[in-house]
């Protein structure tokens, strides 16, 4: 006999499972409440890495519902909801969106959608990138600085370069200068010469 969970997530602490596990009793799944798995994380985290979900997974079996009420808490990635879904598709678990009518995602009509959801996802990324890039080559054509700007500027870098050719180490520059290693070692680096 096929068991029924529901995985609800939240991205902050100030919200709560509360509503969702309603929306899913209220939909007519009955979800006992030992396996209703409820975390609060962020969804751009994989859902693989989340540790609520990642203990989900390890208690379905072939033949179990899990249902959920919107696609975006499975994950805010497109691709990562394809992944999930496909992993628990080959495991023999249904998936049920509630958003989506109920629908089973992986059903064939489910499948289809999920193809049609991850064209347009992919298509609004494409839209911000080429947004983006516009905006950073008319930032560019207008004289602007992009990025973050410098912590440490022109004479100082050629004083570190000099303390450091001299045997001081980057730990003890980075304390000082009240900056990262990681600066340091780039101001380092960027005073070597590249081999011929």
């Amino acid at each position: 006999m096929s068991r029924v969970f529901a995985y609800c997530r939240v991205s902050t602490s100030d919200q709560t499972t509360e509503n969702q596990t309603r929306e899913i009793t209220g939909a007519g799944f009955a979800v006992e409440p030992r396996r209703v798995h409820a975390e609060t994380i962020s969804g751009s985290v994989e859902a693989a890495q989340r540790p609520v979900f990642a203990s989900l997974l390890a208690k379905l079996d072939e033949g179990d519902v899990l249902v959920v009420t919107k696609m975006d808490r499975l994950g805010r990635n497109a691709m990562d909801v394809r992944a999930t879904v496909d992993k628990l598709a080959g495991m023999g678990v249904r998936v049920h969106c509630l958003a989506l009518g109920g629908m089973d995602l992986t059903s064939p009509a489910g499948k289809m959608t999920m193809g049609v959801i991850n064209a347009v996802a992919e298509f609004e990324r494409d839209l911000l990138v080429e947004r983006t890039q516009a905006g950073l080559s008319r930032a560019k054509a207008e004289g602007k600085t992009l990025g973050r700007p410098q912590s440490i500027q022109g004479g100082t870098i050629e004083t570190i370069r000099g303390r450091l050719a001299a045997g001081e180490s980057v730990a003890s520059l980075a304390r000082e200068y009240s900056t990262s290693r990681q600066t340091i070692m780039r101001i380092r680096d960027s005073a070597t010469p590249m081999p011929a």
